[in-house]
């Protein structure tokens, strides 16, 4: 490889700098193109030999512009606009006879908009963005970068994924963008976000890729984030984050930030789970369905590695195994540490979960394990979470704190749909109705319902039961993320 010339002129002057009487020497010229080839091999130290990725270096190539990328997958990026009808509140005239007998008892009703970004990643009208954008909306419309507007319908949505997957119709196909391998990112590489911060209209911003394996950033942690220095700002939610082939490798989740600005800190969603979700949504799911692999698991803290004979804290360690699952059926047991995933090496629990997530239901894996003090390998077949025995929905109506809510009987599909561990047990909330006497007492969806009034809840039907007594006083207890909450209150 020859040096450009302004390099060379550069060698020049500083040669003609340290031998003044060499200005015009033909060796000085020699001496230059030596130092230039010189320069050259060290440069090359530079390029990664396995694959084409390499140090930008000339005028050239510092001249070169990210716009035709742009100009390819800008069309793909989409605007959302959530809409919530916020809770109706009374007229300040309600109750004065006056104003009612020529007005009414009229009520007044609030909307609540959000704003966030989308991608195309189909031309039939498939939208990907994120959960936390369309939460709680009543209506999702979607601008696209050419001004046309469309009413959108949600077709699945994951709030442990903070993933949701929308879609609009058309005559013509939409501009799209295809789902690149997030698993092929490194450190380093270069990529592009976009969307719409701050509502200003569509924006572009470089950076690198900062970090791989994020975990506990606050959002989601099902998920494997991908860090980036790309400025990231609030209405980037759900955007896209792009390699230098324009494939969609992420989408934009979450900053951190102490002034709610982007300070380089960004995190995205790797798309390898962004194309498990939309492929569960064009298969007509409402819901993402991941597999079950019939374990629970744990961190290997530093203290457990060194007692198993591990030379730094890595894997998942296996706290409980569901017997007849397919982990007991692989013959893992209770205190194996799963170290390896299908060759790749599992950090951390979340990283499981990931990989885990990623692949389709009925799936072979191999994982490596660790049990007893032997490393071997087995072969589990991924199946779908089973379903409890009676999976009836149950409303509860009547007047008590439990009235407005749906609730049912946890299995580990319920479980997993909730976000919840797959050995949990009991009558789960799934649903809490608006303006319900159980949303003003402070129930929430994911809340196990364990004892009401003295007796213990073991079925929809018993809390139903409980719950429409008429009663004034309410003790009740329930268990909400590991702690159990216990109240006592008139109603």
């Amino acid at each position: 490889m020859r040096m450009p010339r302004l390099v060379t002129a550069l060698f020049l002057a500083a040669l003609a700098t340290a031998f003044p009487g060499a200005r015009h020497d033909a060796l000085a010229q020699q001496k230059a193109e030596g130092l230039s080839e010189v320069l050259s091999d060290l440069l090359r130290g530079a390029v990664d030999s396995r694959t084409d990725r390499r140090v930008p270096f000339g005028q050239e190539q510092i001249q070169l512009s990210f716009a035709p990328l742009v100009r390819h997958v800008s069309p793909a990026v989409v605007n959302v606009y959530a809409t919530q009808k916020v809770r109706q509140t009374r007229s300040p005239f309600a109750g004065d006879p006056f104003f009612e007998q020529f007005f009414g008892r009229q009520q007044r009703q609030r909307q609540q908009n959000s704003l966030g970004s989308g991608v195309l990643i189909d031309p039939s009208g498939v939208i990907v963005t994120n959960f936390h954008v369309i939460d709680g909306a009543d209506e999702v419309r979607v601008a696209m970068s050419d001004g046309r507007e469309f009413q959108s319908t949600i077709l699945l949505k994951d709030e442990t994924l903070d993933l949701a997957i929308l879609k609009i119709e058309a005559k013509d196909p939409f501009p799209s963008v295809d789902i690149g391998d997030s698993d092929a990112l490194e450190v380093g590489d270069l990529v592009l976000a976009i969307g719409n911060p701050f509502g200003v209209g569509q924006t572009t911003t470089s950076g690198i890729v900062s970090a791989l394996a994020r975990t506990h950033v606050g959002v989601s942690d099902s998920s494997f984030f991908i860090q980036t220095d790309a400025a990231i700002n609030p209405g980037n939610s759900g955007g896209a984050l792009v390699n230098m082939s324009g494939q969609l490798v992420g989408i934009n989740t979450a900053i951190y930030s102490n002034s709610g600005g982007s300070i380089g800190i960004g995190f995205a969603i790797p798309s390898n789970m962004v194309r498990a979700v939309a492929e569960a949504a064009r298969n007509g799911s409402d819901f993402f369905e991941r597999p079950y692999i019939g374990a629970n698991f744990e961190a290997v803290t530093p203290q457990i590695a060194e007692s198993l004979g591990l030379e730094r804290p890595t894997g998942a360690l296996v706290t409980s195994v569901t017997p007849d699952g397919p982990a007991a059926k692989a013959g893992i047991k209770a205190g194996d540490v799963l170290l390896a995933f299908n060759d790749t090496e599992i950090g951390s629990v979340e990283a499981l979960g990931y990989r885990i997530a990623t692949q389709p239901i009925g799936a072979k894996v191999k994982l490596d394990v660790l049990s007893q003090g032997a490393k071997n390998a087995v072969e589990i077949e991924l199946a779908r979470a089973p379903e409890a025995a009676n999976a009836a929905e149950v409303s509860i109506r009547g007047r008590s704190p439990f009235a407005g809510t749906k609730v049912a009987e946890l299995s580990p599909r319920l479980a997993q749909r909730l976000g919840l561990r797959n050995d949990s047990t009991g009558v789960a909330i799934i649903d809490i109705a608006p303006d319900s006497p159980a949303a003003g007492f402070g129930l929430k969806a994911r809340d196990i319902v364990r004892e009401i009034n003295g007796e213990t809840i073991d079925t929809p039907e018993k809390l139903r039961q409980v719950a429409e007594q008429d009663a004034r006083w309410w003790r009740f207890t329930i268990e909400r993320d590991g702690q159990l909450l216990r109240q006592m209150l008139r109603y």
